[in-house]
């Protein structure tokens, strides 16, 4: 049966791949701010900017199955070159958006059977990492969150968060700007290769699906081995 899936940024990166990997046999809604990757997809896009837009409910269907929220940063400095008012950007774009959409959209999660909703952590909450402070702050707030919402309302939803370590997208090119960059990165995990979008996809699309319908209120790891292997 068909689910109607909604991806808060699906445009590009993570959002995109979930979207290919689904768009086939489910009804998918991605509100982002762009759609120009979006293609030949058969897919319903709807313009959203989370920092100022509310979206049109009327443009959602009245039931909606599974719910993804893409957006984040990577907002990488030493503490003392954070200031609060850092901190506060990064836990609205990764958390207090993510709250405000959740919330309004709580009238068509709870007609689904049994909602399945997947927010994203970082490695970085698990594993005390210096120059995180900020990030690993904003999604730690996210995996109590998520946990909390599970116990609130199991059965009705499944809540679940995917925790990775540094992927290849957009978002990250900074981080892997050439070969020796890259390279770096890859050796710190013990898989020895940064994620790439698809290995995120893969489990975004699993916990979507009946097949997880066992799963809830986790965080999943999905870092390369880095949160629980130390082999050097």
């Amino acid at each position: 049966m068909k689910k109607n899936i909604l991806l808060i940024g699906g445009s590009h990166g993570i959002g995109f791949e979930i979207a290919l990997k689904l768009y086939k046999n489910h009804n998918i809604f991605i509100a982002s701010r762009t759609s120009e990757n979006l293609g030949n997809l058969e897919v319903t896009h709807i313009p959203y900017d989370a920092s100022k837009d509310e979206i049109d409910m009327s443009t959602l269907p009245d039931t909606i199955d599974g719910f993804v929220y893409c957006p984040g940063s990577i907002n990488l400095k030493p503490f003392k070159m954070l200031s609060p008012k850092a901190f506060e950007e990064d836990m609205q774009i990764n958390f207090m958006f993510l709250v405000k959409i959740v919330h309004s959209l709580l009238p068509k999660l709870k007609n689904a059977d049994q909602a399945s909703l997947v927010f994203f952590s970082t490695v970085a909450v698990k594993v005390g990492m210096p120059f995180h402070t900020s990030i690993a702050a904003a999604k730690g707030a996210i995996e109590g969150f998520a946990k909390a919402l599970a116990a609130e309302y199991a059965p009705q939803f499944r809540v679940n968060v995917i925790a990775p370590s540094l992927t290849d997208t957009p978002l990250a090119e900074r981080l892997l700007a050439n070969e020796k960059k890259k390279e770096m990165m890859d050796n710190r995990h013990p898989l020895k290769r940064v994620g790439q979008a698809e290995d995120i996809a893969n489990i975004a699309a699993f916990l979507l699906s009946e097949e997880s319908s066992w799963i809830t209120g986790q965080v999943l790891g999905v870092d390369g081995g880095m949160s629980t292997l130390n082999i050097n």
